[in-house]
């Protein structure tokens, strides 16, 4: 298969979706510009802060990107391209499309709120208070698992003989200290952002040069996890407009820079893609359903994208119409264009049968790397380059996790009306000091410190069937939101079946597996698996007992 078909034809596909389909989905959440934003309502000039559309687009792709567009579709391909192929596609236009979209809907109606507080407010405060604390907990194990990545990868190994990871972390370094810069003339002096955009970029041009040329900064993995943990912590609490969303912004200006080189070599080497259409259902003891659509995540559809919309997103959009569609809607489509990419940078270099022995990380970067090569970047210049961007955006989802983990322990601490009427002073004053922005972040980067020191990796297996448990709920607050408003919600129902159906069946196989006996069997694994069914069950239930009450309610009215 001719690689410029595959690219060409999602193109296409998503272009036609996001004017068709995201056109109907905002029209039917009845977006409109009437409706001033919680940014405007709320504004605080620390959370709740109106920013341009193309700064919160910059800040959320980069935030929902990451590594996983890249990551899932190589590690899927073993199962063929055109299986991959098509979930990216119709995943990320009727799944991933609509839960991200959703969910920064959702919010906006709920005062920029987390889809916990949607839940509380359509289903009952109970399954808020579940559904919060198991978001919290995912963010700390994507803090542990980020923080020893982005460490791992801008660490310097002089025994190795490359000077990638110091180069990348250099640059990374200097791009923090641009974006304070950058946040600040933006904030004090009110400059114009097609100005301060291109200064920007020229600066980020340099900060990516003097990494590549003077690499200063050799750290090894253990400094590097205490300055990624000092960073986030500012990142977390300080005002969104001075670190993070400047620094957000500007870094997707790499990946898009990325995204137009890998396109534009595309176009001039047209590779064919040395995959097979398909292989097996079984490969290396995993079946096609569901271990494909638990893989290929944040290109498709991901749980974590509706912790961002509803978090960080929906506190800083201008105005409902066009930003929530365009952003929502439009940023989930060019991650799964990215993901389209990741999937042909695979097949070409899978040509040579060569795939064996290479991280995703390397392989995209090597495929990229040649494509770029066709218009005169050395190729070695691209594989830092495309190393550097990818680094990059681990650690920009990582600050993002961490100021939404803020948000999460600061929702769950907030004293309850119960506690509020009654006489328990201490429990009140105790939950005012941990809903402290301050006190709020040390717990969320110290749990996932404790996780990282602990082994994450022993539980990390199965947090991609957590991560797509996360967008069932998310997709059952979404659902039961519509429903609550008196509208038919089949955009979300299919979507949030099908995801359970697979989400399940991916616990299951994991509790079986860890039970077994075999080698490499893991028990607190499948105990934890048993803990997510329980929950999934108890929060689907709940919405249907809340739903049926609601309707009873309407017909005795």
């Amino acid at each position: 298969m001719n690689s410029l078909v595959l690219l060409i034809g999602g193109a296409v596909l998503f272009i036609i979706a996001f004017f068709t389909y995201g056109s109907w989905l905002a029209k039917k959440w009845g977006l409109t510009n009437k409706n001033i934003t919680p940014a405007h309502r709320l504004e605080d000039d620390k959370d709740y802060v109106p920013a341009d559309k193309a700064v919160i687009f910059g800040h959320h792709f980069s935030s929902i990107a990451g590594a996983g567009p890249i990551t899932g579709p190589i590690m899927a391909a073993g199962f063929g391209w055109l299986p991959a192929y098509l979930w990216i596609v119709l995943g990320s236009i009727f799944m991933g499309g609509v839960h991200d979209f959703g969910s920064l809907v959702a919010s906006l109606r709920n005062d920029g709120k987390s889809i916990g507080e949607i839940i509380k407010k359509n289903i009952s405060p109970k399954t808020k208070t579940i559904f919060d604390w198991y978001a919290w907990l995912t963010l700390a194990l994507v803090v542990a698992a980020f923080t020893d990545i982005c460490a791992k990868t801008f660490a310097y190994n002089p025994a190795s003989g490359s000077i990638i990871g110091a180069q990348a972390g250099t640059s990374s370094m200097l791009f923090i200290i641009l974006a304070l810069l950058f946040g600040f003339v933006r904030n004090k002096f009110k400059s114009g952002l097609l100005v301060s955009s291109i200064i920007g970029v020229v600066f980020l041009c340099g900060a990516v040069a003097l990494g590549y040329f003077f690499p200063i900064i050799k750290l090894g993995v253990v400094s590097w996890r205490i300055v990624i943990i000092v960073y986030i912590i500012l990142a977390s609490v300080l005002p969104v407009w001075l670190l993070l969303q400047p620094r957000d912004y500007l870094c997707s200006f790499l990946l898009y820079a990325m995204l137009a080189g890998a396109v534009i070599g595309i176009f001039i080497r047209h590779p064919a893609v040395s995959l097979p259409v398909t292989t097996s259902f079984v490969i290396n003891g995993q079946t096609l359903f569901p271990y494909l659509f638990i893989t290929i995540a944040c290109g498709a559809i991901s749980g974590f994208h509706s912790l961002v919309s509803s978090g960080t997103t929906s506190k800083q959009l201008n105005r409902e119409n066009p930003d929530a569609k365009l952003i929502g809607y439009g940023s989930m489509l060019l991650e799964g264009f990215m993901a389209i990419i990741a999937l042909v940078a695979v097949g070409y270099f899978a040509k040579d049968n060569t795939l064996a022995g290479h991280t995703p990380v390397q392989i995209f970067a090597s495929g990229v790397a040649w494509f770029m090569s066709s218009f005169g970047v050395d190729e070695n210049v691209g594989k830092v380059f495309i190393t550097l961007a990818f680094s990059a955006f681990a650690l920009t989802s990582l600050d993002t996790a961490t100021r939404i983990g803020r948000y999460t322990m600061q929702e769950l601490a907030e004293p309850s009306r119960a506690i509020k009427s009654g006489k328990k002073g201490i429990v009140i004053t105790l939950r005012k000091v941990i809903a402290n922005r301050y006190v709020a972040t040390l717990l969320t980067v110290g749990l996932g410190v404790i996780m990282l020191l602990a082994g994450y990796a022993k539980i990390w297996p199965i947090f991609g069937s957590a991560n797509q448990l996360l967008a069932v709920l998310a997709l059952l607050a979404i659902t039961s939101w519509n429903i609550k408003e008196g509208k038919h919600s089949w955009e979300t129902i299919i979507p949030l079946v099908f995801m359970f159906a697979v989400t399940f069946t991916a616990i299951i196989l994991i509790i079986k597996k860890n039970i077994s006996g075999v080698e490499g069997a893991y028990l607190p694994l499948a105990i934890i698996g048993f803990f997510l069914i329980v929950l999934a069950i108890a929060l689907l239930v709940e919405a249907c007992i809340s739903l049926k009450k609601d309707k009873q309610a309407n017909k005795t009215a």
